[in-house]
């Protein structure tokens, strides 16, 4: 069983591309290939080798191994006991990470989960979502996060890449959270309080992952979403003011000058 989906064009940071189930012949094999996306295969039974950077890994049931983009592979499935396994293939700008959370990785592409029942039922509900046409992208990439999380959950994570993980979460959420609230008067404690961590810690966080401020990226996504706003002529200059967070025009016409080098008014004059 094998089904392949199209690339979601709503769900940019995390997205299924393919999924299924196979049981393999004996010494079946594919590769040396590359694919253009993630794909995680897990052993159901059986066993089989897998090749990657010069590196050869026998692996069995229980395990299973990460295929990175543009990497070179192969596998082999053994020629006595040959693995049957599934597979879920997938993009986005999330994926890396969430890996990385499991331990997975290009130098470290092994999967040790023992956890085939519940990786299976993720794949059975994928497959039990066709006639959800509807809601069937949002559930499939619901189930690919829960088995993500899992793997995050049972997968080894050295401190370093923990802490390393951890600060980068956190900078992926303060970004999400300045982009879906710019409009409103968002402050950086507000910010903390719904993280949850300390202002002070995660401000050190954050200029140390993106060598600016959280005041300064808040800054520069209300000038550019107010950038985006000036083509439409029904809005006026206050109104665009208001729509990214500032009730004071003079206020937002001194930042804006100072990020852009003009006023608004004439930002507008010369792009639109």
């Amino acid at each position: 069983m094998i089904e392949y989906l199209s690339r979601s064009k709503q769900h940019t940071e995390l997205y299924l591309t393919q999924f299924g189930i196979e049981e393999c012949i004996p010494s079946h094999f594919f590769g040396p290939a590359i694919r253009s996306h993630f794909l995680l295969h897990y052993i159901l039974d059986g066993e089989g080798i897998f090749e990657v950077d010069g590196n050869k890994y026998r692996l069995q049931k229980g395990q299973g191994f990460l295929i990175c983009p543009a990497v070179i592979t192969y596998y082999q499935a053994d020629s006595k006991s040959p693995w049957s396994y599934c597979w879920f293939g997938f993009d986005g700008t999330l994926a890396e990470l969430l890996l990385k959370q499991a331990g997975l990785t290009r130098v470290c592409p092994i999967l040790n989960c023992g956890k085939d029942d519940m990786i299976y039922k993720y794949l059975k509900l994928m497959a039990e979502s066709n006639g959800n046409h509807k809601t069937r992208e949002s559930r499939l990439i619901g189930l690919l996060y829960l088995l993500l999380s899992l793997l995050a959950e049972y997968g080894p994570v050295t401190p370093i890449e923990q802490q390393e993980s951890r600060a980068e979460i956190y900078v992926e959420k303060v970004k999400e959270i300045v982009e879906t609230t710019f409009a409103q008067k968002i402050t950086i404690e507000d910010i903390a309080r719904i993280i949850g961590l300390n202002r002070s810690y995660l401000c050190s966080l954050f200029k140390q992952q993106m060598n600016t401020s959280i005041q300064d990226y808040l800054i520069r996504i209300r000038v550019q979403k107010a950038c985006e706003m000036m083509g439409n002529v029904e809005l006026t200059i206050g109104d665009i003011s208001r729509s990214v967070g500032y009730n004071d025009p003079l206020l937002f016409s001194k930042i804006f000058k100072k990020i852009k080098g003009v006023s608004p008014k004439h930002y507008r004059a010369e792009t639109h």
